[in-house]
């Protein structure tokens, strides 16, 4: 079995309940953006001149989902591709809401962050089970590559 199919698995055994796992399928994007929007608020200060060419997308967020792409790569190529699209989508998004409210991204987005973990952990109260990172910190990142597999399997895409 491949690795991606091991931690699928592992993931998928602490989400089991129907509640539980309609409360990921929407906190756990919501965490994976307000992280995004948190490291994309960092202040860039003198950032390599080769980044320049990224423009505005030129910060902290996208040099950390470059390393959590790769990450996903060395588990699938397929799901990284996934992956990818949903990380550009958060980098727009918080580009966005960096243009519309100056200085406010941080904010924003830690709200989201707190409010969807405290959701998350009603969820697994409902469950019954801890979060599966309490045992093994990548499940952080398997969280949405989980969703990111459902997806893959209702349009028919190997993973």
């Amino acid at each position: 079995m491949r690795k991606i199919d091991e931690l699928l698995h592992e993931y998928g055994l602490s989400h089991q309940n129907p509640t539980n796992k309609l409360i990921h399928w929407v906190c756990v994007p919501a965490i994976f953006f307000s992280i995004v929007g948190l490291v994309f608020s960092i202040p860039t200060g003198p950032l390599p001149e080769y980044l320049g060419l990224l423009g505005g997308f030129a910060n902290w967020a996208t040099i950390a989902l470059f390393l959590v792409l790769v990450y996903y790569i060395t588990l699938s190529a397929p799901l990284a591709l996934g992956m990818f699209l949903f990380s550009a989508i958060c980098l727009a998004i918080a580009n966005f809401l960096s243009i519309i409210f100056p200085g406010k991204l941080w904010l924003i987005s830690l709200g989201i962050f707190v409010i969807s973990w405290i959701i998350q952990f009603y969820g697994h109260k409902i469950e019954g089970k801890k979060p599966s990172f309490l045992k093994d910190v990548q499940f952080l990142l398997i969280g949405p590559a989980w969703l990111m597999h459902f997806i893959y399997k209702r349009l028919g895409l190997a993973y």
